[in-house]
């Protein structure tokens, strides 16, 4: 089917988690660090291509209130933040489901 994205995956991320999806085999996985990263987000969105872009934690302080609520919204493509080895700040399942899908799920 012509421009089916189901399935379609990308990663932004600083180069080692980019070099560890790419052994993966996620071949559309894009070294970006800082704004070239939220440039970056911008570009995969506006090509319609994903239905999931996975995006470094490390890269959110980078972002601006108003693409941070962009991505809150979203359900068309799916972008969750990849947290890092260490972090604080994970989204839960329940969370994440409750933002994509709207139902709470777990309780």
């Amino acid at each position: 089917m012509k421009g089916d994205k189901t399935g379609s995956i990308a990663v932004i991320a600083e180069r080692e988690l980019v070099l560890g999806f790419r052994l993966l085999g996620i071949e559309n996985s894009f070294i970006a660090e800082n704004v070239k990263a939220v440039e970056k987000l911008h570009d995969l969105l506006k090509e319609k291509k994903y239905s999931l872009i996975m995006v470094s934690e490390g890269l959110k302080p980078h972002m601006d209130q108003k693409t941070l609520r962009m991505i809150d919204m979203l359900t068309d493509p799916v972008v969750v933040f990849i947290p890092l080895p260490g972090g604080q700040d994970l989204e839960s399942v329940n969370d994440l489901a409750k933002r994509v899908l709207g139902v709470e799920i777990g309780r």
